[in-house]
């Protein structure tokens, strides 16, 4: 049983400036009757063009316009909601034996391939099997993932309450979980999912659990193939620069259609051949025009890194879930198949120029990490982003650190805690830090050099 479209928004654009949009007093209003539950439905269909978020008493308001609030809070366990909809799925395709018998052997052969071809950079096709076993293998750290970059955006105001989001090469949904579980309850989500494999078979799944106010839509095209249509808040690409032949010219392709103050996201796994790539592509894309947001920074006019570029953050562990642990503990080694480590790359890109660190330093001040070769020996000051976790394995804590000049790589050390320049600690990933009389030193054996931070130096974040 239908709705006349054009009577029901015509009715719903009439009260959403006047009171909450019941259906049941919509029905008073057709031209021709219809149970409250089918206008119901038929305004959640409309929701996104009309730009209304159904409340918990199924009435219908205008979503408030302005940026997104998002928790920054540690991802560390993989909701149960959303792994009952896999579960689901893998008793439906095998049967509630699934991680035994003939169904686990190809389930644990298909996560082996993946990360083989991974490894050795091979061309990866997702037939049912192999996208199931992608998805028990990376459902949960991909989801954390996706909440992070949420909070990450709408930190700096990037996410809007009002969010339509172009994801390429979506895969089996676990961005798209983390990012419609950080969308706050009266947000809405209009997301849009190019992806042309059986992954799409599970993200589908998690489309029809979303929450009411958080609207998927699949395009099953390869990314060179699709035709996006409209603007879009965000483009993002997780985790598949990586598959395409021509990443760049993707990404170009899709700059077309973000909006004026969109942004394009871009994210990695933190091992070195993908995230150097990652920031191959980032650069070669700053060359054709675009502006480099965050995590790497610009900090003086007319200069760009050109170090190998393999920046990533460490976030804490995600728990393994059940369908995880269960498909490893039928296994000669269960470490094999649980993943539990968040580690990305991620690069921010816009069209409008605008910068998270937006400043540009005075050469009579600081130092420029170009000019490392000519400090040597010598104490400098300098301000730098933290590009990384700490990567001292148990040593003097290493960090490094970017202000956009540098050639060779470039690491803060610290071997001497102060109450001066414990900020070193303390900030993030991407953090902006003032460094007062560092030392200069050249590490031969990294072919890097090495800052080195002890009681004589002070240290500050800058905000």
């Amino acid at each position: 049983m239908s709705v006349n479209r054009d009577e029901l928004r015509a009715n719903a654009k009439y009260l959403r400036g006047v009171r909450p949009i019941d259906p049941e007093e919509i029905c008073e209003y057709l031209s021709r009757p219809r149970h409250p539950a089918v206008v119901r439905q038929a305004l959640r269909e409309e929701a996104v063009d009309l730009g209304l978020v159904e409340r918990e008493d199924g009435t219908f308001v205008p979503v408030e316009e302005g940026p997104a609030a998002v928790p920054d809070t540690a991802i560390t366990a993989f909701p149960a909601e959303h792994a009952r909809v896999l579960e689901d799925h893998l008793v439906d395709t095998y049967g509630p034996d699934w991680h035994r018998g003939e169904s686990g052997d190809a389930l644990r052969k298909a996560i082996r391939r993946l990360k083989e071809d991974y490894y050795h950079e091979n061309d990866v096709t997702y037939d049912e099997t192999a996208a199931l076993g992608y998805a028990i293998y990376h459902l949960p750290d991909y989801y954390a993932v996706g909440r992070y970059v949420a909070a990450d955006l709408a930190r700096d105001g990037l996410l809007p309450r009002n969010a339509r989001v172009l994801d390429i090469g979506a895969g089996v949904g676990g961005p798209f979980l983390g990012l419609a579980d950080a969308v706050p309850e009266d947000g809405l989500l209009d997301y849009h999912a190019v992806e042309p494999s059986a992954a799409a078979d599970v993200l589908t799944d998690f489309f029809d659990e979303a929450p009411r106010n958080v609207h998927g839509t699949l395009h099953p095209h390869t990314a060179e193939a699709f035709e996006p249509a409209g603007e879009f808040d965000l483009v993002t690409a997780f985790s598949v620069l990586s598959e395409l032949d021509d990443p760049v010219a993707v990404a170009e392709r899709y700059l077309d259609c973000l909006a004026d103050d969109g942004t394009l996201v871009l994210v990695a796994p933190a091992d070195r051949n993908t995230s150097i790539q990652l920031r191959e592509v980032e650069r070669e894309l700053e060359d054709h025009g675009v502006t480099v947001y965050a995590p790497t920074v610009r900090l003086w006019e007319g200069e760009r890194p050109s170090d190998r570029g393999w920046s990533f953050v460490e976030k804490p562990d995600v728990e393994a879930p059940p369908f995880q642990r269960r498909l490893a503990e039928a296994a000669e080694r269960p470490s094999e198949f649980l993943n539990e480590t968040v580690k990305y790359s991620y690069s921010f890109l816009r069209t409008d120029e605008k910068r998270r660190h937006d400043v540009s330093l005075p050469i009579s001040r600081y130092a420029k990490l170009a000019n490392a070769e000519e400090y040597v020996s010598n104490r400098v000051d300098l301000v730098a982003a933290k590009l990384s976790n700490d990567l001292s394995e148990g040593g003097n804590p290493l960090y490094k650190v970017s202000d956009g000049s540098e050639a060779v790589d470039c690491y803060a050390v610290l071997v001497n805690r102060t109450a001066l320049n414990r900020d070193l600690l303390r900030a993030d990933y991407g953090d902006l830090l003032e460094f007062e009389s560092v030392l200069c030193l050249w590490n031969a054996d990294e072919g890097a050099y090495n800052f080195v931070v002890d009681e004589d130096t002070v240290v500050d974040r800058l905000v």
